[in-house]
């Protein structure tokens, strides 16, 4: 074989592992957990692992071409603020499970004190023409309950208007969308890297399109291994589903705030000397 021909061979190969070893990076991963949790059927899951991958790789290709071809220089803040975007977006993808949980609470609160109340209670009667009144306290024990309907928690229709959570409604959007932003916080890292390694504009751009390639094939598989679980959940135990429904949008809405605070407060995003380190 000729060398030439082989290390072509063996970037494109790099190129295509490291594309799949980017897709199970913690946030991807929280990200597409939060919108396929609600899918009932593989295929709709794979769905969604590859269209996060066409966004993400839109962004990654825009960006990154740009970096490589133009030698375009990313502002600290500008970079920052990309990533920032990923947190607000975890952030939006959880916020209707942590709703509907502290709603869920709310009720339960409420209707405990509201099982026993104290209602005064008087009795009147007349002696000799003369009326008197006698008030005492009447302890009563109540217990709402209706046989019509199963008010079992589900984070979908305890918010207000029966509102469904941002990750439910049209999951395919929200994957693109969401994959738009992840390739856009990461396009500069990846660009960046590929430049390092391959000064070559044209060879650094086909490196980054089979990088591409292999984010989209990577997060297929992840999404297909992620839904199992919830789809095998959904078959055979609902509230197991329900849990793990919820517990994907909890965990999604905790690492947004946690990368917001990461971003904001300890690289300083809004201070006057920000700290950005691409990775």
């Amino acid at each position: 074989m000729n060398p030439g021909n082989a290390a072509l061979l063996g970037i494109a190969l790099l190129g295509l592992l490291l594309g799949m070893r980017h897709a199970t990076d913690p946030d991807h991963v929280v990200a597409v957990t939060a919108i396929l949790s609600r899918e009932r059927h593989i295929g709709a899951a794979a769905r969604i692992g590859v269209i996060w991958g066409l966004g993400h790789s839109l962004t990654v290709m825009m960006v990154g071409v740009a970096i490589i071809v133009f030698k375009i220089a990313i502002p600290t803040r500008l970079g920052l603020a990309m990533e920032f975007a990923v947190a607000i977006m975890l952030i939006l993808l959880g916020v209707g499970a942590a709703a509907g949980v502290m709603r869920h609470l709310a009720r339960r609160v409420f209707a405990d004190s509201a099982d026993d109340a104290l209602f005064v209670h008087s009795h009147s009667h007349t002696h000799s023409e003369v009326t008197h009144a006698h008030p005492h306290v009447h302890h009563t024990h109540l217990r709402v309950h209706s046989d019509a309907h199963d008010h079992r928690f589900d984070t979908a229709t305890d918010l207000p208007g029966n509102t469904q959570p941002f990750a439910a409604r049209r999951p395919l959007l929200r994957s693109f969308s969401v994959g738009l932003v992840h390739g856009l916080a990461g396009s500069a890292a990846i660009a960046l890297l590929v430049l390092t390694a391959i000064p070559q504009p044209l060879w650094a751009t086909l490196y980054l399109v089979i990088f591409c390639l292999g984010t989209i094939i990577g997060m297929g598989l992840i999404t297909i291994a992620i839904a199992t679980p919830f789809i095998i959940a959904s078959n055979r135990v609902s509230w197991i589903h329900q849990g793990f429904v919820t517990g994907a949008g909890l965990l999604s809405f905790t690492f947004g705030w946690f990368i917001a605070y990461q971003i904001g407060v300890v690289d300083r995003l809004f201070s006057t000397a920000p700290i950005w380190t691409p990775h």
